[in-house]
């Protein structure tokens, strides 16, 4: 079965509205009811609606990503068990096993109390901290930049719209990626899509040079990136989303520990201090909404309905605390001797390259996502897997986003119902990968043979890195998909006997005629093409054990 395709960025459309942008009540958050029928709903009615929501569907997967750790820790605010105890409960942490048992009791539930949302949307929050455009607490904003981003004159310093857009060109030589825009005449972002990009900027915004902030008399023009950067991040899905946002809520004790002043941004009476320390990560509010390295602030239209200037700059320069994020996959540097890392997201990497760390417990090399432990056994044969990824290098450079969502898997993680599964994917990837690793040297070992007319073709070829030649990537785009076509069937429960090596090899090979085509029938290359097959052939030598899984690749799916 497939993974469900990526989806690409492009601008949404906003909602006009009389004098404010209260979050609470405008439609800005795109989703689809069960059966399909897309809206747009505020957060109160996300929460009351969220067990016949089946999906969120911001064209954003950067947005969606940072707006489901927003709704998580608003849902551990709001989800409380028959007694009253909530998610968030501070005592009852420290028991591993009454907050499991908590949690089960909101699942059967079914929904959210709307009380309880009403409660939290209107006494708990400040009023104000969830309009957009408020004058003195816009949501997730900093309305002191007006004064601190300006110029020598002293006049405001913007940084402008089409920065705050993801996706559209900045400066003299920014790149055209989702539609023609300039800095000389930027166009109005609809507030309910600033809003989103808002949150995606706070997760995923650059390091290094950006508007410069003035608060001493020193004026900086460097920051931080964003606590996601380049990673992709990895949530449980159920068929509604008021399971989806129960389940995204961390369990305590693995990332964060409770904190009895934990608040979100929003649920704060002051703003922060951007000289002073910087708060610890504390489960689940700060963990989850907490840790930007921006400030931001929106002007809006004189009517409230668009966004026509931004500002964006740094929000603090102490050295950020260090916090495991519950939904990504984490790595040990191969060398050794570092701290684990964030998988980096790769646009060419499909969704079930990654599958076998999401199941298997992990060991030194990988650990699986904090937010896959301990879901519940009655939920896990519905529940699938959705990727949210945004592939960027580390500093300003934006390359491609996605989101991709895989069938119901959950049900073979290793310490399931069925922990041969766990083993078998892990198997399947490992050897799908070994087969392309081994597939790329015999493509461009064929090139060499093919076009070296002083080389002999029986004699050992030293290849150079530089020189690949063509045929390595076009074989590499013809076999991942096949591959991926054959790892959804050897799982299936027909076929979980057979075994692995010959369906990828056979790939392989397809994929390698395919890369040489036509050119075969001249006799050098038709060689070159026997000796490079002879390559993958071996792979189905009984000498060649199933390897077993470990750490990713680094090869492309295209």
């Amino acid at each position: 079965m497939p993974c469900r395709l990526p989806r690409q960025g492009i601008e949404g459309e906003g909602e006009g509205m009389a004098d404010t942008f209260d979050l609470r009540a405008r439609p800005w958050i795109p989703v689809a009811l069960k059966g399909g029928s897309p809206t747009s709903v505020g957060l109160r009615e996300l929460f009351h609606r969220a067990h016949e929501i089946e999906d969120l569907e911001l064209p954003v997967p950067p947005a969606a990503s940072g707006l489901l750790r927003i709704l998580a820790a608003m849902t551990s605010r709001i989800a409380a068990g028959r007694e009253g105890a909530r998610l968030d409960d501070e005592d009852l942490a420290e028991d591993t096993r009454g907050w499991l048992r908590l949690r089960n009791q909101v699942l059967e539930r079914g929904r959210f109390d709307a009380n309880a949302v009403d409660a939290y949307l209107d006494e708990e929050v400040p009023d104000g901290h969830l309009d957009l455009f408020h004058p003195t607490r816009p949501f997730l904003q900093d309305p002191r930049l007006r004064t601190e981003c300006v110029d020598a004159k002293g006049q405001p310093n913007p940084s402008g719209v089409n920065k705050l857009v993801l996706g559209r060109p900045t400066g003299v030589n920014g790149a055209v990626l989702f539609g023609h825009f300039t800095d000389a005449q930027p166009v109005p972002v609809p507030a309910a899509a600033a809003a989103w990009h808002l949150i995606a900027q706070l997760y995923y915004g650059p390091s290094g040079q950006c508007t410069p902030r003035r608060i001493t008399s020193v004026k900086p023009g460097n920051g931080d990136a964003g606590p996601l950067r380049k990673s992709v991040s990895y949530h449980p899905w159920a068929d509604d989303l008021f399971t989806t946002l129960v389940l995204a809520v961390p369990q305590p004790g693995i990332c964060g520990e409770p904190d009895a002043e934990d608040v979100c941004p929003w649920e704060a009476g002051a703003l922060p201090d951007p000289l002073g320390p910087t708060a610890s990560p504390s489960w689940p509010g700060r963990l989850l909404t907490g840790r930007a390295r921006h400030a931001a602030l929106l002007e809006p239209s004189a009517d409230f309905t668009t966004v026509t200037d931004a500002y964006l700059t740094w929000s603090t320069h102490q050295p950020p605390a260090a916090a495991r994020d519950p939904y990504v996959i984490l790595d040990m540097p191969k060398a050794g001797g570092g701290p684990p890392f964030a998988r980096p997201a790769d646009g060419n990497r499909a969704l079930w390259r990654d599958l076998d760390a999401l199941l298997l417990k992990g060991g030194g090399q990988t650990q699986r996502p904090a937010a896959f432990e301990s879901l519940p056994r009655t939920l896990r044969t519905g529940l699938r897997v959705r990727a949210y990824g945004f592939d960027q290098d580390g500093q300003q450079r934006d390359s491609s986003w996605f989101e991709a969502t895989t069938p119901p898997v959950l049900d073979w993680q290793e310490d399931g119902p069925q922990p041969h599964m766990a083993l078998r994917v892990g198997q399947c990837r490992e050897f799908a990968e070994q087969v392309g690793d081994k597939l790329q040297y015999a493509a461009r070992l064929a090139w060499k043979l093919a076009t070296d007319p002083g080389l002999d073709p029986t004699a050992k070829v030293k290849l150079d890195p530089k020189k690949p030649g063509p045929w390595a990537q076009a074989a590499q785009a013809c076999y991942w998909p096949a591959a991926e076509r054959e790892f959804w069937s050897l799982l299936a429960p027909e076929k979980t006997g057979d075994p692995l090596r010959p369906p990828f090899v056979e790939a392989a090979l397809e994929a390698l005629d395919a890369a040489i085509g036509a050119r075969s029938a001249d006799v050098r290359v038709a060689r070159a093409r026997v000796r490079a097959r002879a390559v993958l052939r071996a792979l189905l030598r009984p000498a060649s054990a199933v390897p077993q899984p470990s750490g990713p690749s680094s090869g492309s799916d295209t």
